[in-house]
Order: structure tokens, then sequence, then C-alpha cells
């Protein structure tokens, strides 16, 4: 999680601080995309890669994980994602002074909080805007089930988490405009509580008609449908081995005589 961050809000303090001359929407979607890549495969072998608590609390609802490991798996994303935003305003600390004169705002020309969190364009609503996060999240869950389903059309082992930086990629590209795509409770709430303490003040909670909850409740019910969607619709439907093997046996008895 801490590398997630650190990395890819990263890719956006270097777009928003430079003003555009040192990247834009498709650097922060690729870089943040490939930074959860990186995430991935440092962390995958011990605990799975998840950097998500929705994707944790999929894995839980689904079976795939213990529910007395779940509060553990969050608070690590969540410590990790705080400490990759101070790792992020420490080494742009002085190009954060210079950008706006001193002044760490969150709304406005000058606005930085949105390096941290996700933001709602002026034009959404909280309901339109917990939709966005939900279905953008179920996508991302069914997908990487799906990626990581060996019964599946799966990805070689070991370029799983490129197909999984892919699909954020995809996301990011279709569905990021309204807030920003966080799909990730830890992502958006460990650097909001970042924000909240390095100076920007508790502004970043009520910015956005008191946003700051939506990229943490939507993404975990999201998280729970696109996985379940998966389980139901595809994962239930595949053929069982046994069956394949005799089916294959009976095919060449057929061949040959």
């Amino acid at each position: 999680s801490f590398k997630m961050q650190a990395l890819g809000c990263g890719c956006v303090g270097q777009a928003v601080l430079s003003r555009g001359a040192h990247g834009g929407p498709m650097t922060v979607s690729v870089g943040f995309a490939m930074a959860v890549t990186i995430a991935v495969y440092v962390s995958g072998g011990v605990s799975g890669g998840h950097i998500n608590p929705a994707v944790s609390l999929a894995m839980c609802v689904t079976g795939r994980l213990k529910w007395t490991k779940l509060p553990i798996y969050i608070l690590a994303q969540l410590l990790g994602a705080f400490v990759g935003a101070a790792a992020v305003f420490g080494i742009y600390y002085n190009a954060f002074m210079e950008y706006s004169d001193g002044k760490l705002e969150v709304t406005g020309p000058n606005a930085t909080a949105q390096i941290f969190a996700t933001y709602p364009a002026p034009y959404l609503s909280l309901v339109n805007g917990f939709a966005d996060q939900v279905m953008s999240t179920a996508v991302l869950l069914l997908a990487i089930f799906a990626i990581f389903d060996t019964k599946n059309n799966s990805v070689p082992k070991g370029l799983e988490p490129i197909a999984v930086g892919v699909l954020i990629i995809v996301l990011t590209n279709s569905l990021g405009m309204n807030s920003g795509c966080a799909m990730n409770p830890a992502r958006d709430l460990g650097p909001r509580l970042f924000t909240a303490v390095a100076g920007w003040g508790m502004e970043v909670f009520t910015a956005g008609n008191n946003w700051w909850w939506v990229p943490i409740v939507a993404p975990l019910l999201g998280g729970v449908l696109g996985a379940m969607t998966y389980v139901i619709f595809i994962e239930m439907h595949h053929s069982d081995p046994q069956s394949e093997e005799e089916n294959e046996a009976y095919a060449k008895y057929e061949l040959t005589n």
C-alpha cells in the first residue's frame, strides 16, 4: 500500500505541481496503474497483494480469506497509504511551498489536496458519485477474480499484476472523470487523514458536500457485488475437472472406433 501510494500520488503530484509541464491525465492513469502493479509484485508473495480493503473484504465474503485477518489487512493498508502520502509530501515539499506561496489549499485554482485523495467534480452529486464508485469497484473485482481464476482463460503465472495494471488503466480512462476513480478505501482515507494533519485542515472532510465517506463505503459494496457476480455467473459454471477428463477419454474412444 505504501509503494502504491508513494508512486501513484507521486504521479499526480508531479502533474499538478508542474502545472501540467511534467504530466497529465494519461501519465497519472498509467503511472498509478503501474504503481499498483509494482505494489502487487512486492507484496503478493506474502499477503496476496490486496493493497485494497475492498479486495480483502471481497476475499472474505467469498471464502478466500479468513475474517479474522480482515482488520489486520485493512489497518496495514491504511497505514501504508498514510505513510506513502507523507513520503510524497516530503519529497515535493519545496514544490508545494512554491506552488501556492506556502498555502495548502483544498479548493480553488491552487488546490493541492487532490494530489492525495479524490474529490468530486463540481457537477457531481453524492448519489451519482456513489453509483460511480460502486460500479467501478465492482468491475475491478469482477475482473481481478477472472484474472486469478486458473479455470478461466487465466493469465500466465507471474504476469497477473501486469494484467491488473492494464485493468486499472482501462478503468481510470473510462470511469475516472467524475471523481478520480478511487476504488480503494485505504488509498483514499489514509492520504486524506494525512492531509488533515499536515496542514490542509478539516476542510478535506467537508469539501465536495462531505464527499469523504463515499470512496470508503461505495467501493466496499461494489467490491462485494463484483466478486459475487463473478462467482455466481462464471466461477460456479466451470466444468468439473473429472468430467473434462472423462469427456476427453470418451472422445478418444469414439475417434479410435
